[in-house]
């Protein structure tokens, strides 16, 4: 699938034709990031994607942020236009988890139908009753970690 950012600056291919699973983010650091009620992520291997090309690392700034239970979330955005671009979970040991949360705004084709919802707990929208929802994150959601070495700078 294609990736583009608002101003073109940042375009890649993501390593699948198509995401493992699409979210609905509603939890409070979502709303923030999106300046919206929920963020929405699709989620793709890691692998293909990272070690970061030099040419897509020279574009990207990534800030790094506490995640829950030690973890740390390196927040990848185009350099040009501040577009959140994807996100990737680090463990409390460091390693890298083996997939890569695109932000769904800057997945062209992407499908939306389908998706879950997590963080409903702290939803500020009505979430239709026939939804796959959780109150936190699916047990898959939490993963395990990947075997990736590029560190978030």
């Amino acid at each position: 699938m294609n990736i583009r950012c608002q101003c073109g600056n940042v375009s890649f291919t993501t390593p699948t034709s198509a995401p493992i699973s699409v979210y609905h983010c509603h939890c409070t650091e979502c709303r923030k990031q999106s300046s919206s009620a929920f963020g929405t992520s699709a989620i793709f291997p890691a692998e293909g994607l990272f070690p970061l090309s030099e040419e897509l690392k020279s574009k990207l700034g990534c800030w790094t942020r506490p995640a829950k239970e030690g973890r740390t979330m390196d927040c990848y955005f185009c350099k040009r236009c501040g577009v959140r671009i994807m996100h990737r979970i680090r463990e409390k040991d460091g390693q890298e988890r083996a997939t890569v949360s695109v932000k769904g705004g800057v997945v062209q084709g992407l499908r939306w139908e389908g998706a879950s919802h997590i963080y409903t707990r702290s939803a500020v929208v009505e979430i239709s009753p026939d939804a796959e929802r959780w109150e936190t994150t699916p047990d898959v959601m939490e993963g395990r970690p990947g075997s990736g070495e590029q560190k978030c700078n």
